[in-house]
């Protein structure tokens, strides 16, 4: 108990239901747009490492030294550049992404045997036509357990936007600890619900996985 107040307030969730509710769907908006950027992003730097392998190392290298960076430090460092705001959080989250989902893409495309494009250009197949339909399938569940790690790594990070204004379910945690007199459901919900969020996109990939490659399994 804090003086007369319960250490877990149900009635102050009932009562915050639709703000609980609007902070879920910044935090799953902000992470879906974190991520998707991610994507493009690394897409594009593993496409330009499988044509040119030697960029691999450096591209990774880079990658590696950005993802060690806290995330208040990251903040800190882009503060300069872009201001304390939204495209502070932004770039720093997708920054998060890259070392994983371009190391997860590389690897799944380079992964796939000769043998199975030899086949594919003796059936006729062009470039295009034979990533599309032989090397990115194939290579799929590699990049989807790179995009349920980054994912998972984002709805994290996210939380701690908080400190930039950004809401998401961040907001109660912060806001648990700035309060005169300490307010542990805040905190509470803002971490249980974060954690839910994480386990479920993650049970949601890994099902998407299962769809686009059920010759694979789960992994």
């Amino acid at each position: 108990m804090n003086g007369d107040r319960p250490v877990f307030d149900w009635g102050w969730v009932f009562r915050n239901l639709d703000v609980i509710g609007e902070r879920i769907l910044q935090h799953l908006a902000f992470t879906g747009l974190a991520v998707g950027i991610g994507l493009v992003v690394s897409s594009l730097l593993a496409a330009a490492a499988i044509r040119w392998r030697a960029l691999y190392g450096p591209i990774t290298g880079l990658g590696g030294v950005l993802y060690t960076i806290p995330s208040l430090a990251m903040f800190v460092l882009l503060q300069p550049l872009v201001g304390i705001g939204f495209t502070n959080g932004l770039i720093a989250l997708v920054t998060y992404t890259v070392l994983i989902l371009t190391k997860n893409i590389y690897t799944g495309i380079t992964g796939v045997p000769d043998e199975v494009r030899e086949a594919a250009d003796g059936m006729g197949y062009r470039p295009v036509r034979r990533f599309w339909e032989v090397e990115l399938p194939l290579a799929l569940p590699v990049i989807v357990a790179g995009l349920r790690i980054a994912t998972v790594t984002v709805v994290g990070l996210v939380t701690v936007t908080a400190v930039l204004g950004l809401g998401g379910l961040g907001f109660f945690i912060l806001d648990g600890f700035r309060r005169s007199v300490w307010f542990p459901t805040e905190i509470v919900v803002g971490a249980a619900l974060s954690a839910v969020l994480a386990g479920l996109l993650d049970l949601g990939l890994l099902a998407l996985q299962r769809i686009l490659s059920p010759w694979r399994g789960a992994s």
